[in-house]
């Protein structure tokens, strides 16, 4: 098995349908698609992103870091929400992304997400990384 993130990306068109969309149909159909995920065992994380008016860029490209107060951007720079799935491969990501609702106008980046067993074991930050890990129950 592996972590796969879903990143949902929206666009002005996904935007404005969904301001005109009612709110509980929104639930119900995630809340669906989350039930069903969370049903076949393959669902370790999923949030929406509050709107990128709250939100903050830290520009980092200049002498010192410069920060934006939101909106920021065009739409499709933006990702409203996430998935995080443990699934047997890329193409199983993939097919979950495909039965996503509420994606019209939209597009789902798909990315893996290393393990820490993927790093040198032997590095000494690595080994501080793991120990909090296990810690808290991740590893």
């Amino acid at each position: 098995m592996a972590k796969y993130m879903l990143i949902m990306r929206g666009t002005d068109e996904s935007y404005a349908n969904l301001e005109k969309a009612d709110f509980n149909e929104i639930l119900e159909t995630m809340g669906k698609f989350n039930d069903e995920l969370i049903r076949s065992g393959v669902l370790l994380a999923a949030e929406g992103l509050d709107d990128p008016k709250e939100g903050v860029v830290v520009d980092f490209t200049g002498e010192t870091p410069v920060v934006t107060d939101g909106p920021y951007g065009e739409t499709k720079e933006l990702f409203g929400g996430y998935y995080i799935l443990d699934v047997a491969s890329k193409q199983e990501a993939i097919e979950w992304a495909k039965r996503a609702p509420l994606t019209k106008g939209t597009k789902t980046e798909i990315r893996r997400v290393p393990s820490i067993e993927e790093f040198p074991q032997d590095n000494e930050w690595i080994q501080k990384e793991r120990a909090w890990r296990e810690q808290t129950g991740q590893v």
